[in-house]
């Protein structure tokens, strides 16, 4: 048998048993192994055409912008058959983001994580098309987006299209927050997709050879090899970090002369970096950033950036300083883009920060519209809005008071449609509901009238708490919402939903409800910190070989899963490569 022949055959098998393509083991040398469970490549098969044959009805259409994280979990799970997709995006692939600060620093090469959109796409039970354009308007009056193709001046065809919808989701994620500090926008980089990681990158480099150049003087240098970090968040933290090592572990062997004046420092407009993690975390994190040398300048705000110089203001003092920079990066938060803006005025959202939808990811105001991901935010029914219906929805009898059994009956609904009630007898240790209706003194009470019932649950509300731009909940949300989608006509017949207090009957669906799974800040020298569910936080060189087993796991197929453990072992064995490419 020729090599060529057996690759041909072991390729055959392999994609004739997707289950046997869904186990990853990574063996980690510090604590033993981790098996981590991947989900089997959704590009198994050829795509089945399905094209509406004459007399039926028409499919309903779906147009999706963006092939970000939302975006791609909602087309990987919907039944494309049972709908006409249209994706819309201007760009032809889908990045795993998380990995950019290591692309930054050539601990892993930009093609190891990402996915050509087209290959992801292709089902077995349905065709879904792809626009490589940009959305630049949504007209909700007419139900369709006017789209732009950006394309080289020399080809053919149309710049400017429109596309009809039935439904439309809005998956195109947010852009960088400069909050309108001047020089920003000219002389920082950001951190937000493949070109920002290779930019940095190429940047870095260059601070490098331009400081080895003959008849600098040493403060041209210094300022030359100065990296600033706008943003304690975990990209900030993580790119720092990766800075870090890449200095110490490669640059250092190559440009011996300048190891002495390079400085990486991050600024942070509050009081600690990583302040959305475990405080034991946040700690950590600032220690070991001490250790290696890594300036955290906390409680400081930019004012401007220059092409030289950086100033701040630091808040205990008051004082405004300027500092010299070589190269800076900005990752401060997001913002809205523009075409979402432009539809927010259109629906009557002009004066909310972020795009407005139902616990449900219908977009408020717009009918058949959904937004998933960083574009959107969920506004969270507040429970002391409806507690009235709740209680006379409740009172079947119509007594005026509210017996424990009534009680009771209706707890399980509340819990599903107010999801901050739940956390509120988490956190009050509530055992047994009943002691949500004892008098101040803590004694039982059979029943209550509805003033009674209000104070018993006045403080729910204080548990709401908004979601948090990740990758994590514009995964479940996509998820979320292909489910719906596939189960749309079933569940106007059997829905599952709690039932409605201000009307008959029950919703459709559950409202959506996140699962937190945790969350990583790799910290440099082979070590992270990690925060899972059950408040147990994780440090040390055990947590990074877990981090490189989830997030290998978490590739969106296999040849980036093969391609980006290569880059991982590549960089052990080999170091990082410092080329301009």
């Amino acid at each position: 048998m020729t090599i060529s022949s057996f690759f041909t055959r072991a390729s055959r098998a392999f994609n004739g048993h997707p289950v046997a393509s869904k186990l990853l083991v990574l063996c980690t040398l510090s604590s033993g192994g981790l098996l981590a469970y991947a989900e089997s490549q959704s590009n198994v098969g050829s795509p089945s055409v399905v094209d509406d044959k004459p007399g039926e009805s028409r499919k309903k259409r779906v147009v999706v912008l963006g092939t970000g994280w939302a975006g791609t979990s909602f087309l990987k799970y919907l039944d494309a058959s049972a709908y006409d997709v249209q994706v819309v995006s201007p760009r032809n692939y889908f990045a795993f983001t998380p990995l950019l600060p290591s692309v930054t620093c050539g601990t892993v090469e930009a093609r190891s994580i990402v996915e050509p959109v087209r290959k992801i796409i292709k089902k077995r039970n349905g065709e879904i098309k792809f626009c490589e354009a940009e959305c630049v308007k949504i007209d909700a009056t007419n139900k369709s987006v006017i789209l732009r193709a950006n394309f080289g001046t020399n080809l053919v065809g149309n710049d400017e299209f429109s596309l009809e919808y039935d439904y439309l989701v809005i998956a195109i994620g947010a852009q960088v927050n400069t909050f309108n500090t001047p020089g920003v926008k000219e002389n920082c980089h950001f951190l937000k997709e493949v070109e920002d990681a290779q930019k940095i990158r190429t940047s870095v480099i260059d601070c490098f050879e331009m400081a080895v150049l003959p008849g600098l003087s040493e403060e041209e240098r210094r300022r030359n090899l100065h990296f600033v970090v706008v943003g304690g968040g975990p990209t900030g933290v993580e790119f720092a970090a990766e800075l870090h090592d890449y200095f110490q572990e490669d640059l250092v062997k190559l440009y011996p002369m300048v190891k002495d004046l390079v400085k990486i420092t991050v600024i942070q407009s509050g009081d600690h970096i990583l302040n959305m993690f475990d405080d034991r975390i946040s700690s950590f994190a600032e220690q070991k950033f001490k250790r290696d040398g890594i300036d955290v300048q906390t409680g400081c705000r930019v004012v401007s950036v220059s092409d030289k110089e950086i100033t701040m203001k630091v808040k205990p003092k008051g004082e405004v300083c300027s500092v010299p920079h070589g190269l800076v990066v900005w990752s401060t938060g997001i913002g809205t883009r523009p075409v979402v803006s432009d539809f927010m005025k259109q629906i009557g959202q002009a004066d909310k920060r972020i795009l407005v939808t139902d616990e449900w990811l219908r977009v408020k105001g717009c009918e058949d519209v959904y937004a998933i991901g960083d574009c959107a935010s969920i506004t969270q029914r507040k429970i002391m809005e409806d507690i009235s219906a709740i209680f006379k929805a409740a009172d079947k009898d119509n007594s005026g008071t509210l017996t424990v059994g009534e009680f009771q009956d209706v707890i399980d609904d509340i819990i599903i449609r107010y999801p901050q009630m739940e956390l509120y007898l988490r956190s009050q240790h509530v055992q047994d509901l009943k002691d949500l209706l004892k008098d101040p003194e803590g004694n039982d009470r059979t029943e209550v009238n509805v003033e009674e019932f209000k104070l018993a649950l006045a403080q729910v509300d204080s548990q709401m708490k908004s979601l948090p731009a990740t990758a994590q909940v514009a995964a479940q949300q996509g998820a979320y919402l292909s489910r719906c989608f596939n189960q749309r006509e079933q569940r106007k017949e059997n829905p599952e939903g709690p039932r409605r207090f201000k009307s008959s009957g029950h919703h459709d669906f559950r409202p959506f409800r996140y699962k937190h799974f945790g969350q990583f800040a790799p910290l440099g020298g082979e070590e992270a910190a990690a925060e899972l569910p059950g408040d147990w936080v994780s440090i040390g060189h055990s947590t990074q070989w877990l981090w490189y087993s989830v997030y290998a796991s978490k590739q969106v197929s296999w040849r980036t899963r093969v391609l980006v453990v290569s880059d991982w072992t590549r960089r052990f064995i080999f170091g990082r490569d410092s080329s301009r490419i």
